[in-house]
């Protein structure tokens, strides 16, 4: 039985190079009509979406340093102060996997830092830790930084690398960040029964293209 507000928890997502206008204004369309928590856009589609969902319960979310993470501190917090200035209201950053797996622990927190606080009472920052690619070590150390560096989510995946959400990896999440924080599971959540489990799990929020078909029981 999927929660009577599972609804407002999905990220509406549409993340693909090819993505087309009017797969964007499908998306907003949907979003509106199911009333998801948000839409999930490349920022090209940002302003755009924002004119779409202006006086909705629809949130517009992006991505930065997307997705794989290597961009430098500085012009995540460039690309996180754009998007907000053209109506982004939530923001997933991927953090320098490459650092954290080298053990500069210093440049990801930096990193994390730079987005928050050009989002500081602007938007919620969920950190996408990219779990396929970190043990359960790495996977901890990188949910406590994003905790102390004032983000309000981590994030499991992109969806563009070796793996997406799963349980083990939601639930070691949810017990090292306790109940600050929000948890987003993304990546190959595609059906009721995914979503649940990840729910269950610990998970507050999904991310996911297939929003209307988890609704509908598709």
């Amino acid at each position: 039985m999927l929660p009577k507000n599972i609804n407002r928890m999905i990220d509406h997502t549409l993340l693909k190079a090819n993505a087309t206008r009017d797969q964007i204004e499908k998306l907003c369309e949907e979003a509106k009509e199911y009333h998801f928590a948000s839409v999930c856009v490349n920022p090209t589609w940002v302003e755009h979406a924002a004119v779409l969902l202006k006086g909705t319960d629809v949130r517009v979310c992006t991505v930065i340093g997307f997705p794989l993470g290597a961009s430098t501190p500085d012009s995540k917090a460039f690309e996180t102060k754009d998007v907000i200035e053209k109506g982004a209201q939530e923001v997933d950053m991927v953090i320098n996997i490459g650092a954290l797996k080298s053990g500069d622990l210093e440049l990801v927190e930096k990193d994390i830092q730079g987005v928050a606080a050009a989002a500081k009472g602007k938007a919620l920052v969920k950190v996408i830790i990219e779990t396929c690619l970190l043990s359960d070590e790495e996977k901890k150390t990188a949910c406590e930084i994003a905790k102390r560096a004032g983000a309000d989510y981590v994030k499991t995946s992109t969806g563009f690398s070796t793996g997406g959400a799963v349980e083990h990896d939601v639930a070691l999440m949810r017990e090292t960040v306790g109940n600050q924080m929000g948890v987003k599971a993304s990546g190959g959540v595609r059906s009721g029964e995914d979503a649940i489990k990840m729910i269950k799990a610990g998970a507050t929020r999904i991310g996911t293209s297939s929003g209307a078909n988890i609704i509908n029981g598709i």
